[in-house]
């Protein structure tokens, strides 16, 4: 059933997740994620141990040369975690502000699954009215190109100083064929022949021989300029691929487009906070899951905001106890208006389980205010006494 972009973006994102397969550990070796993303397809791995998480992904696995003697941690990523009741408009701004393309999912202490940038625009196929969205308008201001004679790894160091997975091979300024990280990966770092599942050994590469014309995908998927996002999307889907370049008549390159620029329409949803929210006693670094809580809060007091004129949020955050790897936290919430104050406090193990029962005493709190507020004085018409003469 299709969705509008809307009620996409408020979806949990528990109904999109995929398995996570193999949780990794930091001091495994590099060669098990490689085995492991080849074999799924996907571009990133889970990582956890410690009480800390991560993701590796194929960007990651471009800059190694031995995998059997690398290991996760000193290639991961370390990031936080989200659980499954945080919606897409929430992951897809964690997303852009922590600069990552995927992020592991974790009820409790457990990992659930993974969340990543192709999964979101993966659902974003069945939302007809991206057909009103031109494709010309979401590309980035400029890209990458090769020519089909530049080296294999020239074209990494390419990727690796530049942060991208993906970059056009032209021939007299014309397209010849796409070049990817997951090819150099899979090629060039991970041998060919089949081994045991999860466990590739690697080999020391001390050059990348050949040129980019040998190793390319010469069968891109491209769309003219004037093409919508939701032609796009489907002939992503329909082709198997992960990017789409945008090339005119002549087949010269215009434009590249990734599950990046894509999301970037959901993440336009994000309304302009209507009221002042300040969370204290936390830094950022240690709250990988800000943005979640304030849209929870945002979104509770915005309810109300007709019947209460909230112009400031407060949040106070304290540590109570810690047990293992296992810290209680006491919340306590202060909304201000010109002439009004509500306050609401919570305490629980774990951050964000501690911010969901603040946001439902926070919502109780304005809700009985609201109906205390309704009730008041009747003013209605005074029934006149039959027994009182005139």
């Amino acid at each position: 059933m299709s969705k509008s972009l809307e009620e996409l973006a408020l979806t949990e994102i528990s109904q999109l997740l995929h398995s996570h397969g193999s949780v990794f550990q930091p001091g495994d070796q590099v060669s098990k994620v490689l085995g492991v993303l080849e074999e799924t397809g996907r571009y990133e791995a889970v990582a956890a141990g410690g009480g800390k998480f991560g993701i590796i992904t194929i960007h990651d696995l471009l800059g190694v040369d031995q995998p059997q003697r690398t290991k996760i941690e000193s290639i991961w990523s370390q990031i936080g975690t989200v659980r499954p009741s945080a919606n897409v408009l929430d992951i897809t701004e964690i997303m852009f502000k922590n600069r990552v393309n995927a992020i592991p999912v974790v009820n409790g202490e457990q990992v659930v699954g993974i969340i990543s940038q192709r999964d979101i625009i993966s659902a974003m196929c069945d939302i007809p009215e991206l057909s009103d969205y031109q494709a010309k308008d979401i590309i980035p201001p400029h890209i990458e190109s090769v020519e089909t004679a530049t080296g294999v790894a020239q074209a990494r160091r390419t990727m690796l100083d530049n942060g991208v997975n993906h970059i056009p091979v032209v021939k007299n300024g014309r397209l010849a064929g796409l070049i990817s990280a997951e090819t150099i990966v899979h090629l060039f770092i991970t041998p060919g022949s089949k081994t045991t599942r999860g466990d590739r050994s690697g080999v020391k590469m001390t050059r990348f021989p050949g040129n980019v014309e040998g190793v390319m995908d010469d069968q891109p998927f491209t769309v003219p300029p004037d093409a919508s996002v939701l032609d796009v999307l489907c002939g992503l889907r329909d082709s198997k691929k992960n990017v789409c370049l945008l090339v005119n008549k002549e087949n010269e390159v215009h434009g590249l487009i990734t599950p990046k620029e894509i999301i970037s329409l959901i993440r336009a949803l994000q309304p302009e906070p209507e009221l002042q929210l300040y969370i204290l006693g936390i830094t950022d670094e240690d709250f990988f899951e800000r943005t979640v809580a304030e849209g929870k809060i945002i979104r509770v007091v915005q309810k109300s905001l007709r019947m209460h004129p909230i112009t400031e949020v407060s949040v106070r955050v304290k540590k109570q106890s810690v047990q293992g790897e296992r810290t209680r936290y006491q919340l306590t919430a202060r909304a201000i208006g010109p002439n009004t104050q509500f306050n609401a406090t919570n305490e629980d193990w774990g951050l964000m389980e501690a911010f969901d029962g603040l946001c439902d005493a926070l919502d109780k709190t304005l809700r009985r205010s609201k109906r205390e507020r309704q009730k008041g004085p009747r003013r209605g018409r005074r029934r006149q006494n039959p027994h009182l003469k005139p």
